[in-house]
C-alpha cells in the first residue's frame, strides 16, 4: 500500500513540476507573444481574425512565404507573409496569414517576393478599421523553408 501511494504522490509531483518548466516566450513579456506554429498554422491563423480583440497588443511570430500584392498603379504595394491552404476559389489555394508592414518611422527593406520569411508584429487595426495587419518589429529571411501548403 505505501508502495503505491508514494508512486502517486511522485506522479502527481511530476504533473505540477512539468507545469513550473520555462518554456519559450515565459516570464511578463512572453505573455504577449503568440506564435502560430506549423501543425495548426490555418486554425491559429483564423482564431487570431475571429477574436481579435483578444490578440490586440500581442506579438504574432509566424514562417510563410514573403507576398508583394500591388492592385493599381497608383497605390502602394502591399505585403503578406501566408502560406497556401483549402478553400480557395476556382481551383486556387487560399493564401492563409497576415499583411505586415512597417511603421513609417522604422520602416526597412522587404525582402524579394516568395522568399521565406519569418515575421513578427504587433497586430493592429488599419485606419480604415476594416483588416487586421502585424505593425512588423522583425522580418527575417529564413533558408529553410517549411510547409508551403498547411491543412489545418
Amino acid at each position: 500500500m505505501h508502495k503505491k501511494f508514494t508512486i502517486v504522490i511522485a506522479i502527481i509531483a511530476l504533473f505540477f513540476t512539468a507545469g513550473c518548466a520555462k518554456s519559450k516566450g515565459s516570464g511578463a513579456a512572453g505573455k504577449n507573444i503568440v506564435e502560430i506554429n506549423e501543425k495548426m498554422f490555418a486554425a491559429q491563423v483564423n482564431d487570431v481574425y475571429l477574436n481579435a480583440a483578444d490578440y490586440f497588443g500581442k506579438t504574432i511570430k509566424l514562417e510563410g512565404v514573403f507576398k508583394k500584392e500591388q492592385l493599381h498603379v497608383w497605390e502602394e504595394p502591399s505585403y503578406y507573409v501566408v502560406r497556401y491552404g483549402p478553400g480557395g476559389c476556382c481551383g486556387f489555394d487560399a493564401n492563409i496569414g497576415f499583411e505586415v508592414k512597417w511603421d513609417k518611422n522604422h520602416a526597412r527593406p522587404y525582402p524579394e517576393a516568395e522568399s521565406w520569411v519569418e515575421a513578427a508584429g504587433v497586430l493592429k487595426v488599419a485606419d480604415k478599421g476594416y483588416y487586421l495587419y502585424l505593425d512588423l518589429a522583425s522580418l527575417t529571411i529564413l533558408y529553410r523553408r517549411g510547409a508551403e501548403t498547411v491543412l489545418q
